[in-house]
């Protein structure tokens, strides 16, 4: 091999051909862990025999023909030799070496199905949604326990429990490792998509501890995304999902100073703003729309990212327009948390007292008992009102509800600034 490290140049061959792997040999075996173990072996056969012999042409094929043989030799092993291993076993070892092209191109053909077959049973509705994104952090990200368990702020062994707990259970589930077809795929797909938005977000907004975003995890959820989008072009809210993230990771290096404070949306330096994830999410946003999309949820929330991203300066957003897409998103997306934007949209476009309106409603409903951002969004309409001293109140029990250090120092600044009637 060219490289001066080998064995860290097939690994990283194999992290990116990991998650194929496992969802191939998923389907052979029916147990996680055991797929997981044959792809391992796959790996160490890799860095045995690669240095030597150089990288195959396809060597993901290579990986995949060496894990189904180790899968083999496991159920020889055990005596649960079934007909249909018995072929798969026999497909194998007639064919030759393991660079056969015939061979090659057919294990190809099955990359997709599998993989996508894996992505949905680690999103799997039967897991708990915080299960479901560790499994799919570990299977399909390639992420080890302990980058899990740092990018969640958790205990590796809260992790590992999580994920042990995920594969007993799907292993106890009786169900098909294979894509679902018909109304069964929609539903599932609203799962896998929950997944990666769960993913996307705790990154892009960390619920907890002292740092404001997580990079690594927003990058994860949106590489997930594209692969998604690869192994299903047809769906248009799997490209708004895209979009979405796309747009949003695109504000991530302009959302914390140099102080690692929050840097708000009017005050955000748009020229840090990465413009190439602007045009993947415009292009993805674009996709959903040609698909008949447009009023699915996650196209609206990627069409309202997609009017500030236009927007050449906060001045310059369309907020009527931004308005009017949080009506569309009301309905197709029902919940308090759009309400809550809905009304923040609606007291930017209309004035503040238009937005005071809505938040009222909400109040009175109590269906945000106890959740920041309502405290904070009445404190930014009342300020805006001239209100300050009310303003100074709702800011100061944001902060008190938050649960983040640098969104709690934040609040605190605008409570500060009430008195002085400027903003932050």
């Amino acid at each position: 091999m060219a490289s001066t490290d080998p064995h860290r140049a097939i690994e990283a061959v194999f992290r990116i051909e990991r998650a194929r792997l496992i969802g191939g040999l998923v389907r052979m075996l029916r147990q996680i862990d055991l797929a997981e173990e044959c792809a391992q072996d796959a790996l160490l056969a890799a860095l045995a025999e690669w240095p030597r012999t150089g990288v195959p042409a396809n060597p993901g094929a290579w990986l995949m023909v060496t894990a189904k043989r180790r899968a083999v030799d496991h159920i020889r092993r055990e005596r649960m030799v079934s007909r249909k291993h018995e072929e798969i076993a026999r497909e194998i070892d007639t064919g030759g070496d393991e660079s056969g092209a015939a061979r090659d191109a057919a294990l190809d053909d099955e990359y997709g199905d599998e993989l996508l077959a894996l992505i949905f049973t680690a999103c799997h509705p039967v897991l708990a949604p915080e299960a479901r994104a560790a499994l799919t952090l570990r299977l399909i990200g390639g992420l080890t326990t302990e980058e899990i368990a740092r990018a969640f702020l958790s205990s590796e062994p809260t992790i590992a429990q999580r994920i042990v707990r995920a594969k007993r259970t799907l292993g106890n589930s009786g169900l098909a490792y294979a894509v679902p077809r018909g109304a069964e795929r929609a539903g599932r797909l609203a799962s896998v998509l929950e997944v990666l938005y769960l993913i996307f977000n705790e990154g892009y907004a960390a619920t907890a501890g002292d740092n404001l975003v997580r990079p690594t995890l927003c990058a994860e959820a949106c590489r997930l995304g594209r692969i998604l989008a690869g192994l299903a072009p047809e769906e248009p809210e799997v490209f708004g999902l895209l979009a979405l993230m796309e747009i949003q990771a695109s504000r991530l290096a302009a959302r914390i100073g140099p102080d690692g404070a929050l840097v708000p949306l009017p005050a955000q330096n748009r020229a840090g703003w990465d413009r190439l994830r602007i045009r993947r999410g415009l292009a993805a946003l674009d996709r959903a729309e040609a698909l008949g999309g447009a009023d699915g949820p996650y196209a609206l929330q990627a069409a309202l990212a997609a009017c500030h991203a236009r927007a050449r300066s906060y001045a310059d957003t369309d907020w009527r327009r931004i308005a009017g897409l949080y009506d569309r998103l009301a309905v197709a997306l029902p919940s308090p948390v759009v309400e809550l934007n809905r009304a923040i949209a609606h007291g930017m476009a209309f004035g503040p007292e238009a937005g005071l309106g809505l938040l009222a409603a909400l109040e009175a409903s109590d269906a945000l008992g106890g959740y920041a951002p309502l405290p904070a969004a009445k404190g930014d309409a009342l300020f805006r009102a001239g209100r300050l001293a009310e303003a100074k109140v709702a800011f100061t029990e944001a902060a008190g509800l938050t649960r983040n250090a640098r969104e709690r120092d934040f609040l605190l600044g605008r409570a500060a600034a009430c008195g002085a009637g400027t903003m932050p």
